[in-house]
């Protein structure tokens, strides 16, 4: 059906990657990023890493390089230190924020709606804290989020913590609060599993995030960032 003539196009790019190297992810969207044009349409990518502790610009000292065995990465977004691995989903959501007319602030609020609204979907009540930005419940971080903007256009994105083993978060201070605690869905009593919550968080990314125009890529940006074959991510 097509768009009434009143609607603006709004296009995305949405793929699934699989496992990715956290390395190799952080490359691909910097490239992406610096070669990306005026016209270029925006895309979300949704992924695991592997174990690993990513450091932002707020919290680094640059000395320690891993934690009982798992490695410490110096990233650029914004934030503080956390922890991803298997069993959390990643939404890297690469927007030209100038193209859009929207402030930072606009898009941390639709990437928080979006877990919000997926939690309230299985009568978990998520909220936003003032001053730290993610979703929580009871107290309990569920959803993180780390950005970073170069020349109007943005990466990194959302973490949403699904059916992984936690206990890597009590070794750190979640995000730069101490004793703060993380919980995950399946500990909130939802069922769901990955595949299930992946295609229910990328629709509402992209409902959210104001796209109209939502085109799935069964290959990676980089061949190298795909260890699964692709699968379809929206449900049909």
């Amino acid at each position: 059906m097509p768009r009434p003539a009143s609607a603006k196009h709004t296009p995305v790019v949405l793929r699934a990657l699989g496992h990715v190297d956290y390395h190799e992810s952080w490359r691909a969207m910097r490239e992406f990023t610096d070669a990306r044009t005026a016209s270029t349409p925006d895309e979300i990518w949704l992924l695991e890493h592997p174990p690993v502790y990513t450091m932002g610009l707020k919290g680094r000292d640059g000395t320690a390089r891993a934690l009982r065995g798992i490695p410490i990465v110096y990233t650029d977004r914004g934030g503080d230190i956390t922890y991803h691995g298997l069993g959390q989903i990643v939404a890297y959501v690469l927007m030209d924020l100038r193209r859009r007319g929207w402030g930072i602030k606009t898009l941390v609020q639709a990437l928080e709606s979006a877990a919000i609204e997926l939690l309230a979907s299985h009568g978990i009540h998520g909220e936003r804290r003032a001053g730290a930005p993610g979703v929580y419940v009871a107290g309990k971080k569920i959803a993180a989020l780390g950005l970073r903007v170069r020349q109007g256009r943005t990466y990194h994105g959302l973490a949403l913590n699904v059916d992984m083993d936690l206990t890597p978060f009590s070794r750190i201070d979640p995000c730069g609060y101490p004793e703060l605690q993380a919980t995950q869905l399946v500990d909130l009593g939802i069922a769901a599993g990955l595949s299930e919550t992946r295609k229910a968080l990328a629709g509402l990314l992209a409902r959210h995030l104001g796209y109209n125009d939502v085109t799935q890529v069964y290959s990676p940006i980089r061949p190298e960032l795909a260890t699964h074959a692709a699968r379809a991510i929206l449900p049909e």
